[in-house]
């Protein structure tokens, strides 16, 4: 009985993942489709961006990047924080590219560790080193990724240990200024 009643949930569990899972995996083949084809670095950050903003949930990403701190933001401090730290992760996810060199990367299992969440675990063979690559994705509209997990390091994690600090000395303004600052800085 019990499995009559839990194998639907099952069933939707096992879809949700495959869901989840096939949109990343489209995702990746269209940033990798425009690094192939991308002359300079520049070239590959411009057409990358708008790629990236509609698989990757940056508001999500940054509310938790800053931490506790983020319900002190106005709306106004929350979009420019959203804007400057997408164009950040977009330039740093962008320089993990050599132009010409394409990652192989296999896509492992799919898991849903709660309910509208999904990990999708990859190996990526890239110049030669191989990487444990976990993309953490939530449904809003579509899935979307709010967390890169590269070798057990989390992209939010580690983004929240270098501005919480800057949050409790100075507030959102700060937060804003080291963001911008980071931005300014020659790639």
């Amino acid at each position: 009985l019990a499995l009559l009643v839990f194998a639907p949930l099952l069933s939707f569990a096992a879809n949700t993942s495959e869901e989840a899972q096939a949109r990343l995996h489209s995702a990746v083949d269209e940033v990798l489709a425009i690094a192939d084809k991308a002359s300079n670095r520049d070239e590959l950050v411009k057409r990358i961006g708008p790629v990236l903003d509609k698989h990757i949930s940056f508001p999500v990403m940054t509310r938790r990047a800053v931490g506790p701190g983020w319900r002190q933001f106005n709306a106004e401090q929350q979009k420019k924080a959203v804007d400057l730290f997408s164009k950040l992760v977009i330039r740093s996810y962008s320089n993990k590219f050599t132009i010409g060199e394409h990652p192989e990367i296999k896509y492992q299992s799919a898991a849903s560790p709660a309910a509208g969440r999904v990990d999708v675990t990859t190996t990526t063979l890239y110049q030669g080193n191989r990487y444990t690559v976990i993309y953490r994705m939530e449904q809003e509209e579509n899935w979307r990724t709010t967390d890169v997990v590269i070798e057990g390091v989390s992209m939010v994690a580690n983004y929240r240990s270098q501005l919480d600090p800057v949050f409790k000395k100075g507030g959102a303004d700060a937060v804003i200024s080291s963001l911008e600052k980071s931005v300014a800085r020659p790639q």
